[in-house]
């Protein structure tokens, strides 16, 4: 993600493009489509430090530690990449180096990360972020210490098919034709990297990819494409398509789209087409647009990234950390943003996950309203009988609703404490009205942190802290999600 404070001279450099768009009409969701691209291939995260990856120091990525040795890296990051595989599709990953990581010691645990995704069959990216040693404000001031560390990151991985090279992340501090005079510098001095296997940014901030395009020492790389709300301000639906769509110009068989993002913890509904609201349109639009052009993205951030005020991960994190050492597992804040993300990724349609019961491991019972009653009730589990008080759906803002959504799955009196009652009200959008979903099948309570949770002596349905018994694992009852055994499996259209 870009630093705050180049953003203002980029979004003047990008305002200039806007003056072309006013004319380009672009209707969802059947705005015509050049030849297909092959770059669909690429269903992407980023995993980032927590506080973003322009640092001074070792890249500790969210949910390591610097103290982890290599097996500890691993386990850690096969759980982190399971997550991102079951809750989202994902099979490439984008990781970040620097000088103060590789060649180092903390680089002998850190390619943990790299080896655990390779070996499951993930494709990594590698991307070099400036860390005040080889590059400073955009730019690249060592070249010996830009040299020495790609040297070292190839001598491991320039090999392996499955990793890629991203020379420089945003290396806004050049103009086009220096970033292009580097990077092909970069490229012809290791002639053995195939040039389908190197990510080319765009100049500025990974903003502007039909320069590098145009470049033909440059052929046959990859395009990276970042892209923006905060890059060039409010836009209706159909300017962010246009927007997009010029950005990528005829390069749609070269760009991945390897930086995007927007809001995922504000109840924000990306199902809705109609929405007044920018960040929903723009990723609307952009997801769009990836689907229909073919091209692959890598969302910012599946996991870690900036640090919100008043909160302890990124805003647009599409990816919540639990649990602590080795035994992590990840969850998803927005169900429609999850979904979205699929959509773009040519996955799934753009349609709500489906309603039925919710069955708890390990009573075998199911999520029950007694009798179906619209009265306000402490649920419990009862024999499943696929009744109408055992019907549930996961909303795109997070709520569990029932009885057709006359009801929300509520935290009584918004209660952090074991044993809160669990039970039905008004839907009124309250964090002790929304929940995430964890790969583990574990609901967490979006206002405490604490799991759904049955009391096996008397089948009601309370709070209580997380520690992974099966009585706090629920599965949905229809046949995809028995697949998948978890909360929020890939809906059916």
């Amino acid at each position: 993600m870009p630093h705050t404070h180049r953003r203002r001279h980029v979004a003047r450099a990008l305002a200039c493009m806007l003056t072309a768009l006013g004319a380009l009409a672009v209707v969802e969701p059947q705005s015509a489509s050049p030849a297909a691209a092959d770059t669909a291939q690429f269903r992407g995260v980023n995993w980032a430090r927590l506080g973003d990856n322009f640092h001074g120091g070792p890249l500790v990525l969210h949910g390591l530690s610097g103290s982890d040795s290599y097996q500890t890296v691993v386990a850690k990051a096969n759980a982190v990449y399971t997550g991102f595989e079951n809750n989202l599709g994902a099979n490439t990953v984008r990781l970040p180096i620097n000088t103060y990581t590789v060649g180092t010691n903390w680089w002998s645990a850190y390619t943990g990360a790299i080896d655990a995704a390779t070996a499951r069959g993930f494709k990594v990216v590698l991307s070099y972020w400036e860390d005040g040693v080889a590059a400073r404000d955009g730019r690249i001031v060592n070249p010996s210490a830009f040299d020495t560390m790609w040297n070292t990151v190839l001598a491991r991985y320039g090999t392996n098919s499955l990793v890629y090279f991203e020379p420089m992340n945003e290396p806004g501090g050049h103009s086009a034709g220096e970033w292009a005079n580097v990077v092909s510098n970069w490229i012809s001095g290791r002639p053995s990297i195939p040039r389908n296997r190197v990510f080319v940014s765009g100049a500025g901030l990974n903003t502007d990819i039909k320069s590098m395009c145009a470049d033909r020492r440059l052929d046959g790389t990859f395009l990276s494409l970042h892209h923006y709300t905060f890059f060039s301000g409010a836009k209706t639906y159909d300017q962010w398509v246009a927007y997009l769509r010029n950005a990528i110009g005829s390069c749609a068989d070269r760009t991945v789209v390897d930086e995007f993002g927007a809001p995922m913890d504000t109840g924000l509904n990306y199902h809705d087409a109609g929405s007044t609201d920018n960040f929903v349109r723009y990723f609307r639009a952009t997801t769009t647009v990836l689907r229909e052009l073919r091209i692959g993205s890598v969302y910012w951030p599946g996991l870690g990234g900036k640090i919100r005020a008043g909160q302890g991960d990124d805003w647009y994190a599409m990816q919540k950390l639990h649990g602590t050492g080795t035994n992590l597992t990840l969850s998803t804040p927005s169900a429609s943003g999850r979904e979205r993300l699929r959509y773009g990724w040519g996955l799934d349609g753009d349609a709500p996950a489906p309603t039925g019961p919710l069955r708890n491991v390990g009573t075998g019972r199911c999520l029950d309203i007694p009798g179906g009653t619209t009265a306000n009730i402490q649920v419990q589990v009862s024999t499943c009988a696929n009744s109408v008080g055992q019907q549930w759906t996961l909303t795109a803002g997070g709520q569990i609703t029932a009885l057709g959504g006359q009801k929300c799955l509520d935290a009584y009196s918004s209660g952090t404490t074991n044993g809160t009652v669990v039970g039905t009200w008004a839907c009124n959008g309250g964090d002790n009205q929304r929940w995430t979903v964890g790969t583990d099948g574990t609901v967490r309570n979006v206002h405490s942190g604490l799991c759904l949770d049955v009391n096996t002596a008397t089948f009601k349905v309370q709070l209580w802290a997380c520690w992974g018994g099966d009585n706090q694992k629920w599965q949905t009852q229809n046949t995809a999600a028995r697949r998948d055994a978890r909360l929020g499996g890939h809906g059916g259209r």
